[in-house]
């Protein structure tokens, strides 16, 4: 396989990978979406191999990005008052896909955690997480001393 396909071949698949919901794509709809837009049969089992080691490196860079990130405090509060493409107001990150924000929803104030995901380089909310109103919050920050007495309980076993 020459340099400059395998170049092309590389930049196409990373560029997918990028831009896709991690926890919807395959390999193979990599592979195949990747040969369709470069015009080729990446079927072969050469084209295979080398689309596989692309995927794989990727992941692992990832991963190691991740784990870099959980390595770092976690505090990173916004001081700022950051704001999200939606105009929802972040509070903190909790990870690289998690994040904690405060939304307004049909006049309601509500506490978002969730889970987002990239698309075409935007950052969107996925249906994982959960959004609680202010009545739901005061309840949950009120019960929080005994969530933390029955964690230092599970952990003590």
């Amino acid at each position: 396989m020459e340099a400059e396909t395998k170049g092309r071949i590389e930049s196409t698949v990373r560029r997918i990978l990028e831009e896709s919901d991690m926890d919807q794509v395959t390999e193979s709809k990599i592979r195949k979406q990747a040969a369709k837009e470069l015009d080729l049969d990446l079927s072969q089992p050469n084209y295979k191999a080398f689309v596989k080691q692309v995927v794989e490196s990727f992941l692992q860079e990832k991963q190691d990005e991740e784990e870099e990130e959980q390595q770092q405090p976690q505090e990173e509060t916004v001081q700022d008052q950051d704001y999200d493409e939606n105009g929802d107001l972040i509070i903190c990150k909790l990870s690289d896909k998690r994040r904690v924000t405060i939304q307004e929803f049909r006049g309601r104030k509500l506490v978002s955690i969730r889970e987002f995901y990239s698309r075409g380089g935007k950052e969107l909310p996925s249906s994982k997480g959960i959004s609680l109103t202010e009545e739901q919050w005061s309840a949950f920050k009120k019960n929080m001393p005994a969530i933390e007495k029955a964690i230092e309980k599970m952990e003590a076993y």
